[in-house]
């Protein structure tokens, strides 16, 4: 069946930086948009980042661009979120997500499949 299992979370202080991975299993990873959102608490599940298949990359807004980025490795059916320059308002539980390419403008209820999630806490 189908596994991402997202790893490279946990505490870094405002200003660090942290490399996400999300290793994926269980299907063709070069037919699937890759996607990153995460979830803070009491607050709803955003996007933050994806890349396409063909690696055409998107970001949320202005509040992550410029310090993240996103890229895939198709030879390991990996994508990772780099990020830099963390603040506090950073801090959630970041998730991967997959969706069968073409996919439709990063909402999370068009993703096909989840990750469980890694939790990333930037401390002032």
């Amino acid at each position: 069946q189908v596994q991402l299992v997202e790893s490279g979370g946990g505490l870094v202080q405002a200003g660090g930086s942290l490399r996400l991975s999300c290793a994926a299993s269980g299907l063709i990873f070069r037919r699937y948009d890759m996607g990153w959102f995460r979830q803070a608490p009491g607050k709803e599940r955003e996007f933050v980042a994806g890349i396409t298949w063909s690696g055409g990359t998107s970001y949320s807004g202005g509040s992550v661009k410029g310090r993240f980025t996103i890229f895939r490795d198709n030879a390991k059916n990996t994508v990772y979120l780099q990020m830099n320059s963390l603040k506090p308002e950073d801090t959630a539980v970041y998730y991967c997500a997959a969706e069968t390419a073409p996919g439709r403008s990063w909402q999370p209820s068009g993703m096909d499949y989840w990750g469980k999630g890694t939790l990333v806490t930037v401390s002032s």
